[in-house]
């Protein structure tokens, strides 16, 4: 991806969630905006991404069946080279376990649901790039 010289560089966004049109809906908003994205299917695989890609911010699906997601988000968390990093869980379940809600808190880890429009999608990627 080129960018005109003396402007910032392209943000690098991290997108895990099993659902490939999922990832390639998020995936193309987001390099429409000028961020480099990577989208991974399972957790396994957002991390592999995660410590080779080092990512600027990290949206997360809660509900995978590949993998935890909660555990994903504590693991990323947990390494000292992403702890800052913002991130955003988002979720088609509209009433996630309280313990689930008040981890994320904790980790200050945003929770957003599907869907998410385009407004909604850039404004999150936005908010989440400013505290980068």
């Amino acid at each position: 991806m080129s960018r005109v010289s003396g402007s910032p560089p392209a943000a690098r966004v991290l997108i895990v969630d099993d659902d490939s049109s999922v990832t390639d809906t998020f995936s193309r908003m987001l390099r429409l905006e000028g961020h480099e994205v990577w989208a991974a299917l399972s957790a396994q695989e957002g991390l592999k991404l995660a410590q080779t890609h080092r990512p600027t911010a990290v949206i997360v699906d809660l509900r995978s069946p590949l993998g935890t997601s909660m555990d994903l988000v504590r693991t990323l968390k947990a390494m000292p080279h992403l702890a800052r990093t913002p991130m955003a869980v988002v979720s088609g379940d509209y009433y996630p376990k309280p313990d689930h809600v008040s981890e994320l808190t904790t980790l200050g880890v945003d929770l957003r649901f599907k869907p998410l429009w385009l407004d909604e999608l850039v404004a999150l990627a936005r908010r989440l790039l400013a505290t980068s």
